[in-house]
């Protein structure tokens, strides 16, 4: 597919919460596809309750028809965790991968902070059957390092025939700015040979432009005609979904210019894009992002043309 062609066509508003259940009273962040067979899609999204803390639900669509939610879940397949664990503020699934007939489903776990106002890692539940998603662990599976000490946060996994590759957002600090704390991240890559023990090294796939822009967020990665292609998020002013191209996965060129995916006049996405999750159905390209509020007025769809 040729870079000329991205074009993004949107399809409008899918879904967002008004208070269905005391979990989802707000939101429907980082949202992700699951295909269910013929044209039906299970689209898992991150909502908050009435406290701000983050939930894991979804919704069942038809994908030629958007606008009609035929299924809502009742309880969330994510929870936050026990008080004092990584994630007892928060499970935001982040990204869905699916080896051997088990969904491997990897959040952004967080807890509140003193000092700075939050801290991430990223945590791992497994389903085997229907619904049900059960921690890997009480623990993150990637957290803060020596080399690595701030937090980390929504990434995107793919299993192969020879390892696992994933693309992670890496803080690299905290700056003071109207005196209040900041966040500055980009995205990193790391390699595992099971899905759940990763090996980093540190090195950067997506990096800031420039000095303005401080945070580059949910990567959306796929192989396609042999190129490695991913969306994602970049913030200075606002979030604004980028594109990237690569030959091994690893080393990345912006080339965010091509996306042709901008804010509308008015509306729900009116203030900022964000959060992408690309994917494929019969023969067309789909895109699931967010709009203002960072999932505050939930998700929509957008088609290549």
């Amino acid at each position: 597919m040729s870079p000329q062609t991205l074009k993004w066509r949107k399809l409008g508003l899918v879904f967002c919460p008004s208070g269905q259940t005391p979990w989802m009273q707000s939101h429907a962040s980082i949202p992700i596809a699951e295909s269910m067979g013929n044209d039906l899609f299970k689209i898992y999204f991150s909502s908050r309750d009435s406290q701000g803390r983050s939930f894991t639900g979804y919704t069942v669509i038809d994908i030629y028809q958007p606008n009609q939610i035929l299924g809502l879940s009742s309880e969330p397949v994510l929870v936050p965790g026990d008080l004092g664990e990584f994630d007892d503020s928060g499970a935001m699934a982040s990204w869905l991968a699916i080896h051997n007939h088990q969904k491997y489903l990897y959040y952004a776990g967080w807890n509140l902070a003193v000092t700075v106002p939050f801290r991430n890692s990223i945590g791992l539940s497994i389903s085997t059957h229907h619904d049900k998603f059960d921690r890997y662990a009480r623990g993150p599976i990637v957290d803060r390092t020596m080399n690595e000490p701030h937090f980390c946060g929504s990434c995107c996994v793919i299993s192969g025939n020879d390892y696992w590759r994933m693309w992670y957002v890496s803080c690299v600090g905290w700056q003071m700015r109207d005196g209040k704390p900041e966040h500055r991240y980009h995205l990193k890559y790391a390699e595992s040979a099971d899905g759940i023990h990763w090996q980093r090294e540190g090195l950067v796939a997506i990096d800031f432009l420039n000095e303005q822009e401080y945070a580059i967020s949910r990567p959306s990665v796929m192989q396609d005609h042999g190129r490695w292609k991913m969306w994602y998020s970049y913030r200075g002013q606002s979030y604004r979904i980028g594109y990237a191209e690569s030959d091994d996965g690893r080393s990345w060129r912006r080339l965010d210019e091509l996306v042709n995916l901008d804010v509308s006049a008015s509306g729900w996405d009116c203030e900022m894009i964000e959060y992408p999750y690309v994917f494929d159905h019969n023969g067309q390209r789909f895109m699931l992002y967010n709009g203002n509020g960072y999932g505050r007025t939930g998700f929509g769809l957008a088609v290549l043309e």
